[in-house]
């Protein structure tokens, strides 16, 4: 479980988020979404240590990461996977090479170890026989699950996802989904996703954390949203045509 306790962070003399708190619970999909320029992007940073808020608590299971010096947030880092918008996959790197790249970095197992964690974590994505290929001879949505494949293969706690659907095709962006929910239920990790995907929201979102203007405006999952009492994730969330009859049909 990862918590933030009134966390402010500013930039020159612009507030970005104001006293925000939430939790972020182990074995759920966590998703952090709201307008852009909202501050969810800020968040999220915060809580991985790329950007230190002025004031507030970031607790890893109970360990501020605000309090901790370079080493001991070194150390948190190994626990974590990272899953970037755009995969940052290795072009010159083959499937295997890609996943094994964190084994190589904070490990000390041997070769065939490796090989045999990473064909592992391939599997697992639904890619065995793709690992000899590179990057440029799969598609975007291959590609995803290659960069899932890598975040998960030093068996992390915590795993981040920025817009882990962006540039997929609605059908790619249900499995990607899928792929996430059953990986962070079957190995009990704490996913947090940073996403604009109204399918994400209303299809995983087990905690939803909606971010207005720097503040936290709404929490809830999932079925909540669709009778949620706040305009702004309303407008939000059912901005399009087709998500409002959606919201319709579903409040008969």
């Amino acid at each position: 479980m990862i918590e933030v306790k009134n966390i402010t962070k500013s930039f020159e003399d612009k507030t970005i988020l104001h006293d925000v708190s939430a939790t972020f619970y182990t074995g759920k999909t966590n998703l952090i979404i709201g307008q852009s320029g909202s501050g969810k992007t800020v968040l999220m940073k915060s809580i991985i240590g790329l950007i230190r808020p002025e004031v507030g608590e970031i607790l890893y299971d109970g360990r501020d990461l605000m309090k901790m010096n370079q080493k001991q947030i070194k150390e948190i880092r190994k626990e974590i996977g990272m899953l970037f918008q755009g995969s940052a996959l290795f072009d010159s790197e083959t499937v295997l090479g890609n996943v094994m790249f964190p084994l190589v970095m904070f490990t000390n197992k041997s070769r065939e170890e490796m090989v045999e964690r990473a064909m592992f974590c391939i599997s697992r994505v639904n890619l065995s026989g793709a690992e000899n290929k590179y990057p440029s001879e799969i598609s975007g949505g291959m590609q995803k699950r290659v960069a899932i494949a890598r975040a998960i293969a030093l068996n992390p706690k915590y795993l981040f996802c920025d817009e882990p659907n962006s540039g997929l095709d609605p059908k790619t962006s249900i499995l990607i989904d899928e792929l996430l929910s059953d990986i962070t239920h079957e190995y009990n990790i704490t996913t947090i996703i940073n996403t604009h995907d109204m399918n994400s929201v209303l299809g995983i979102g087990e905690n939803i954390i909606f971010i207005n203007k720097g503040h936290k405006d709404w929490v809830g999952d999932s079925k909540a949203i669709y009778h949620a009492d706040n305009d702004a994730i309303n407008d939000f969330v059912f901005a399009t045509h087709l998500f409002r009859q959606v919201r319709e049909m579903h409040n008969k």
